[in-house]
C-alpha cells in the first residue's frame, strides 16, 4: 500500500510544476483523493459488493467533483489533473502512466451490456474535454487534443484532434501533409486552418474584384476602339 502512495505521488511531482512537495500533493489534490478512494470502492466492488462501493463513489464525487465507477480499473502512475467534472466509467480500462485533465469522458453508448467503455493504453494524455465513447482501444503513447470527441480506435503513437477525433500524427509524423505542423503540445486545429484558408480565398477574389472594378473604370474613361 505504501509503495502504491509513493508512486501515485511521484507521478504528480513529475508530471505537474505546480506540485511544490509530496506533503501539498497528498493534501490538496482532489485527483489523488479521487484514486484513493476508487481503489477502497473497487476492492469491495470486485468482491461483489454493491451499495458501498457506490456510496463510495458518491461521497468521492461529492468531494472532488471526479466521478469515477467502482467497476473502473486504474493503471498504475495515473495522473488527474484538477479533474473536475472527469468521468469515467463502468467497463473503463486504464494503462500505466496515464494523464487526464479536467472535463474528460471515458464513456459508453448506447445501453448495450458488457465492455461499453474504451481501454485506455500505456502513457496516454487526454486532454482537458476530451470524450472517448465506446469500447475500442486508445493506443499505447498517443494524445487526445482538447475538446476532442473520439469514437474509433486510435492506433499508438497518434495524436488525435477534432469533432469527431481524426488522426493527425502517426509516429511523430504528419498524417496529413496540409495539417500544420507538431511542436511539442501544439495540436493543429483542423477547422480553424479551414476557416483561415478560406479567409485567405476571400482576400484573394476580394483583390481581384477591386481590380477589375479599377480597370472596368479607367476603359470606361477612355474607350477604346477595337476595330
Amino acid at each position: 500500500m505504501f509503495a502504491q502512495i509513493k508512486e501515485d505521488l511521484n507521478a504528480i511531482m513529475l508530471r505537474d510544476p505546480a506540485a511544490k512537495s509530496r506533503l501539498e500533493a497528498a493534501m490538496c489534490y482532489p485527483g489523488l483523493h479521487a484514486i484513493w478512494l476508487h481503489r477502497i470502492a473497487h476492492h469491495f466492488y470486485k468482491k461483489g459488493w454493491v451499495v458501498f462501493p457506490r456510496l463510495v463513489n458518491t461521497f468521492s464525487r461529492f468531494l472532488t467533483g471526479i466521478d469515477i465507477h467502482p467497476g473502473a480499473k486504474l493503471g498504475p502512475g495515473l495522473f488527474i489533473d484538477h479533474g473536475m467534472g472527469l468521468v469515467i466509467g463502468e467497463t473503463a480500462e486504464l494503462g500505466s502512466n496515464v494523464t487526464l485533465y479536467q472535463g474528460v469522458t471515458l464513456g459508453g453508448t448506447g445501453k448495450e451490456k458488457g465492455k461499453r467503455h474504451p481501454t485506455i493504453g500505456n502513457n496516454v494524455v487526454i486532454s482537458s474535454g476530451a470524450k472517448v465513447l465506446g469500447s475500442f482501444k486508445v493506443g499505447d503513447n498517443s494524445k487526445i487534443g482538447s475538446g476532442s470527441v473520439v469514437l474509433k480506435e486510435v492506433p499508438p503513437n497518434s495524436v488525435v484532434v477534432g469533432v469527431p477525433g481524426r488522426v493527425v500524427a502517426l509516429d511523430g509524423k504528419r498524417v496529413h501533409p496540409d495539417d500544420i505542423d507538431l511542436d511539442h503540445d501544439v495540436l493543429p486545429d483542423p477547422v480553424a486552418e479551414y476557416e483561415e484558408r478560406l479567409a485567405r480565398h476571400m482576400d484573394e477574389i476580394n483583390k481581384r474584384l477591386k481590380e477589375l472594378e479599377a480597370s472596368i473604370y479607367v476603359n470606361s474613361r477612355h474607350p477604346k476602339d477595337y476595330d
